[in-house]
This record gives structure tokens, sequence and C-alpha cells, in this order.
């Protein structure tokens, strides 16, 4: 299918809508020569099943508003029901029913399934990596998002940027991280390359679905979890099982959460619907974003004054020591997979065409900006 100009769409296609059944009368009345509209087609229903609990703050409600966005934009004509992790599937399943077509939908994230897949974490994000906004480009301009169709087609799915949560935090740990021998042995929840990094340096990782966290925390099964940021973190109640809240998150600066949708019934879907499913998903990613930079400082506030959580900047030598160990991380398990040294070829390039000017204006901006944002 050809890439369209989403916000022409969906403009157009909420313009649509909005004149809903009014329209069709006069265009059926039209002028002498004009054809009748056609009859409406048979409304599509579809099932989404989502990684996350349902209507969790960020991420569930992200899923949600997808799944409500692509029934309004389509004026009905393709409705999708959601469910949230576990009511149909365990939520580390999803990806295997989206493709055996149990589901048509589902949401997610990309690093979740390295395991299936060894290029898949570069799809959400890579320790030290890129931002939410370079991540975006990557994919969109970068060739990342060719790359990332590619790899899915090969367990019958076609993926979809559709939300990130910006820069997330370090992590929450019972006990203070000082130095390097304080992460041997430690019991920490953290997926992706993020993990990997950390076993390198003598930690016990897992991946638990986040509704299994607090349980895990609290128990003592794990010494430690990352997650998201202080929004999703206080919905959890995080703050209940550890005290120390490090930031910031190195293992995931940018990450993307993706839509994924069974490619037998996308490409059942007229043009139109495809299109619409694209621009929905497009929508989402952008609101997901903003709705984290505006809960976040709210969130840490409660955390730290009303819960009497401790901030912690990570060491300087244990930050050190985490961003050599994630460059070698990073290039040995691209050098494990030949799709995955493909996929890490493209990120590395644009990672170097882009870097500079994100140093030059960015990085500069943000640390000669005034301390109340200015004017």
């Amino acid at each position: 299918m050809k890439r369209r100009d989403m916000l022409g769409l969906a403009a157009g296609t909420l313009g649509l809508a909005a004149c809903g059944e009014k329209a069709a009368p006069a265009a059926a009345a039209g002028s002498a020569g004009q054809p009748a509209p056609a009859k409406a087609d048979k409304p599509i229903q579809w099932t989404m099943y989502t990684t996350w609990p349902r209507n969790f703050p960020g991420l569930g409600s992200g899923a949600a508003h997808l799944a409500e966005s692509i029934g309004r934009l389509s004026a009905g004509r393709l409705t999708v029901k959601l469910y949230g992790a576990g009511e149909r599937v365990p939520a580390l399943e999803v990806f295997d029913a989206v493709a055996r077509g149990s589901a048509q939908m589902g949401h997610g994230a990309a690093y979740y399934w390295k395991g299936k897949a060894p290029a898949a974490p570069f799809f959400t994000c890579v320790p030290f990596g890129f931002t939410a906004a370079e991540q975006n480009a990557w994919l969109e301009f970068g060739g990342g998002n060719a790359l990332w169709r590619e790899l899915y087609a090969q367990f019958n799915l076609v993926p979809f940027a559709a939300g990130n949560t910006g820069t997330q935090m370090g992590g929450w740990f019972r006990q203070p991280i000082r130095s390097l021998d304080d992460l041997k042995g430690l019991k920490i929840r953290m997926p992706g390359l993020g993990g990997e990094v950390l076993a390198r340096l003598g930690a016990a990782t897992v991946n638990i679905p986040g509704g299994e966290i607090f349980t895990a925390l609290s128990t003592g099964t794990i010494d430690a979890t990352e997650w998201v940021g202080p929004y999703n973190d206080l919905a959890f109640g995080l703050h209940k099982a550890a005290k120390h809240y490090y930031y910031s998150g190195w293992h995931e600066p940018g990450p993307t959460l993706e839509a994924i949708v069974n490619k037998e019934a996308f490409d059942a879907l007229p043009d139109d619907l495809q299109a619409i499913v694209e621009a929905a998903c497009a929508q989402t990613n952008l609101r997901m974003q903003s709705e984290y930079v505006a809960r976040n400082q709210q969130a840490l506030e409660t955390l730290v004054n009303e819960h009497g959580v401790t901030l912690h900047a990570w060491p300087e030598a244990v930050l050190t020591a985490l961003r050599d160990t994630a460059a070698t991380v990073v290039a040995d398990f691209a050098a494990a997979d030949t799709f995955a040294a493909k996929v890490y070829a493209s990120y590395k390039a644009f990672r170097d065409q882009v870097l500079p000017y994100s140093r030059l204006a960015e990085e500069h901006f943000l640390r000669t900006r005034q301390p109340d944002g200015g004017a």
C-alpha cells in the first residue's frame, strides 16, 4: 500500500464522519449525471489483545484510545473490541495470538519478542540510544519502518508505531546502588537489551509482565524492577514495595510501543480502512507521548512528597560501566543474527546522521534553559 498524507487523510475522514448519515441522502439526490453512492460495506469487527492491564494509565488507556479512534475515523465500518492482559491470553502471548489470527490486532512492545526475532528490540529502544523524537524519525525517515515490516512479515504480522512513553526512569530498588558490586546477584525485572546489559554486569534479570511486578517486588521474588516512569509507577503502587527510585532510564530513552495487525486481516481491508488503521496508530503514537509529558512531574511530586520515595541519580562509575557494556551488548547482539545486523547498520547510520544536530541544538538548549522554562 502506498503511504498517504496522514494529516490530510485523518482530517478528511473526520469530516466525512462528522457529516454522517445526513450527507448520504443529499448525494443520492445529487445533480444529474451524479451516481448514487455505493451501498455501505458490512461493518467489520476486530479483536485487540494487549500486554497491558485494561485501561491502565498511559499504556492501557492508549491502546483503548487506538481502538476507539479506528471506530470513529471509519464511522463504524471497522470497530475494535479490546481485551487487556490475561483476559483472553497472557500478556506475553499476544504476539503469537495475533500471528495465528486468534485476534486481528495487538498492542505491546517489540522487545518482548526478542526470543522469537532477535532484531525486535531495535524497534522499541536501544540502551543509551534514540530519544522518542529520534526513534520516530528513524522509523519514518531512516528506513526503520520498512525493516520492521520485513521482519514481522515472516510472522504474518504488520507492525505500526502506536505509542511512546518518552525517557523512562531507571527503576525501583529495595536497597540503594552505590557501586557495581551492588548489581552482582541482584534479581531485577528488565526486558530487552537493557536486561542483557545488567546480566553482563552480574545481575539476574527476568522478564515478567507488568501486572505481576508489584507482587514479585513486594514478596522479594525480585530485588528491583524497572517499569515506566512516575505516571505509571505510581498507579502500580511500586513505591509500597521499594523506596529507592533511580534516574534516568538509560535502558529506555525513547521506547516505541507497537500495534501489531494480523497480515491476512489487514490485507483483507479496503485501502481506505488500511489507511485509517495507520492514521489512528500515528495519532495514538503522538498522543501517548504527550500524555506522559503532561503527567509525569505531578506523579513524581506525589511519590516524593506524599510517599517518602528517595530519588537517586546513577553513580557516575555505574553509569559509565552501563554505557560501555551497552555498546558491547548491542554490537554482539547484532553480530549474532543476520537480520539484526541489517537493522543495526540502518540504526547506526541514522544515529551518526542525527546525533550531531541533537547535541548542537537540543542538548545545548536543555542545559541552558532557565529553570522555570523561561518567560
